[in-house]
């Protein structure tokens, strides 16, 4: 629709009015779909309709790289060029794409058709490389022909599922979303009529005696973490589901949503209960699409089962979940960051403390949890706390799913109990090397994580075991990386990744990102200067000490890492 139709747009933010400020982002995203960009005229109106002034509107467009202010092709191909897709040709493949439009990235075809566009990771590691062609998730794109995949007729990359226990991945692996009658007959929501059944202080109560954890980097104890919520004073409170996963190498939880979505809803819903929150948000990466289409049908049918509502299972307690498309921004995986993209604001991430249990979203006392750690919660509650650390080890009890890529035979989302050694997860369970090149190194936790070396395959995946090896377990990416590899064009990627996505916020993240990439390349181009070495570490250490959210102090650790195993690499001695 190329001219501006106001009747329609006016009853297309109708819905938005009442919500205010809080509504900006569902409120462009509708705008985009109509119009394929957001007019001027449009901001405008949308403005007025939620009473927010236009240079704060433009303020958010700028901020997320999904939002056009200017017209873009019908179809927007996003290349994936990060870590797991550039091993396997995202670069060549972005490269293609542009030079049969003959066009530069970013820019739109003759024929109107086409923008193509580099991609940050898509959560799409395990079919590397991989596209996002309108709203359709496509895989190993370098197997078809380009005019194949520009048409939509690549078909869309099924999940991949293994592992030594199958607890939170049960219902996944058939290749779309298990119905809430299949969620039923393997067990759902048997973890949430038994928390009813409690007061919310005893659901607490179990949850910390599971030892649960954040399974998203952090590592917080679940049950603190929920306690202090609970305990707060102010209302209303809220639960939100983290699930902006944007960590490169990481796709476990665009697995769980896609193909077990009702697992993260039962763990939401019993969250608000414990903390008594009436309400939660569900906050889906804004590339990923077919989780966001799973989670929505989910929803309706918890509502229409009456587990999601009034009076849910005849219980007294009230809980309404809303989903929100993210709009391409890294760090609205950072909970303060979250807040501020729901509230309708940029992404930036906050000052702490206050932290989130008592001033989190919209001010009120708040629980934030990733999809992984809620999809942990019905199992606590359906089986009790007890069973729970039957399994896994002492300090690390449960399973973890594992995001298995790089160069290795089967790529893909492996569950094992914590304990597992480096080595069977990628020999046993991923099949070892695709090649007859030896493993040279493996990237463990994701952009934001750090290099092992083969020494070190026998490792147990447990966070005292990998805390003890100077190791993160992260959000479970372990990608590794034969000897045909250059590791300064691996550490180059991840630079430019972090130097991409910093917000800019605060100057030891916004300068050191830029810093760290610049000497990067010159060691990737073998012209370094006198000094580099030295230059990248204080760089580096610089970051990690004075950046304001986490961004900036991990976006340093993998290059450090790499900095003390491989010193010969950036030119320094032993």
């Amino acid at each position: 629709m190329s001219k501006l139709d106001l009747p329609l747009l006016q009853r297309q933010l109708q819905p938005y009015q009442s919500e205010g400020r809080t509504a900006l982002l569902p409120a462009l995203q509708a705008v985009q779909e109509i119009y394929g960009y957001i007019p001027e005229d449009a901001a405008k109106e949308i403005g007025r309709a939620l009473g927010v002034p236009l240079a704060d509107i433009y303020g958010v467009i700028e901020f997320y790289s999904l939002f056009y202010p200017q017209p873009v092709g019908s179809t927007v191909v996003h290349i994936c060029t990060d870590i797991a897709c550039a091993l396997h040709g995202g670069e060549q493949m972005l490269e293609d794409a542009c030079r049969r439009f003959g066009i530069q990235e970013g820019e739109t075809s003759a024929d109107g058709f086409f923008t193509i566009q580099r991609s940050p990771c898509l959560g799409l590691c395990e079919h590397a490389p991989a596209a996002l062609v309108g709203q359709s998730a496509v895989g190993q794109i370098d197997r078809y022909p380009l005019e194949q995949l520009l048409a939509g007729e690549i078909p869309r990359p099924q999940g991949v599922f293994g592992g030594t226990q199958r607890r939170l991945t049960a219902n996944c692996g058939k290749g779309r979303p298990a119905s809430l009658t299949e969620y039923l007959a393997s067990g759902g929501y048997a973890g949430l009529r038994r928390a009813l059944s409690l007061t919310p202080a005893a659901v607490i109560a179990e949850i910390k005696e599971s030892g649960l954890v954040g399974r998203g980097g952090a590592a917080f104890p679940t049950g603190l973490k929920w306690e202090g919520a609970a305990q707060a004073p102010g209302e209303p409170k809220y639960v939100v589901c983290n699930a902006d996963e944007s960590e490169p190498g990481t796709f476990k939880d665009r697995g769980l949503m896609e193909e077990d979505p009702h697992r993260t809803l039962e763990g939401m819903i019993i969250a608000g209960y414990a903390i008594g929150a009436s309400k939660g948000y569900i906050y889906v990466r804004g590339e990923y699409p077919h989780a966001y289409a799973a989670l929505s049908h989910a929803v309706s049918e918890a509502q229409a089962a009456g587990f999601l509502g009034k009076n849910i299972l005849g219980s007294g307690f009230d809980c309404e979940i809303e989903l929100r498309r993210g709009a391409g921004a890294y760090i609205c995986g950072e909970e303060t960051a979250l807040f501020e993209s729901i509230e309708g604001k940029r992404g930036f991430p906050r000052l702490k403390p206050p932290f989130p249990t008592t001033h989190g979203l919209f001010g009120k006392p708040t629980v934030i949890n990733n999809v992984e750690t809620l999809c942990n919660v019905p199992l606590i509650l359906a089986n009790g706390a007890a069973a729970y650390r039957q399994i896994g080890t002492e300090k690390s009890p449960g399973s973890k799913l594992f995001c298995l890529s790089g160069d290795v035979k089967s790529p893909g989302i492996y569950e094992a109990l914590f304990g597992i050694s480096l080595r069977t997860l990628l020999y046993d369970l991923a099949g070892g090397m695709r090649t007859e090149s030896p493993l040279q190194a493996v990237l463990i936790g994701g952009a934001a994580g750090a290099f092992a070396t083969p020494a070190q395959l026998d490792v147990e995946m447990s966070f005292e075991a990998l805390k003890s090896a100077g190791l993160p377990l992260g959000s479970g990416v372990i990608l590794a990386l034969d000897q045909t590899r250059d590791l300064r064009r691996v550490m180059l990627n991840l630079a430019h990744f972090f130097a991409h996505e910093s917000c800019g916020k605060c100057y030891p993240c916004q300068i050191g990102t830029q810093r760290q990439l610049e000497i990067l390349e010159r060691l990737a181009d073998a012209k370094p200067l006198q000094g580099d070495p030295e230059r990248l570490a204080d760089v580096g250490w610089t970051m990690s000490d004075a950046s304001l959210c986490g961004l900036g102090q991990t976006a340093a650790t993998a290059v450090l890492s790499a900095m003390r195993i491989w010193p010969e690499l950036f030119g320094a001695s032993q």
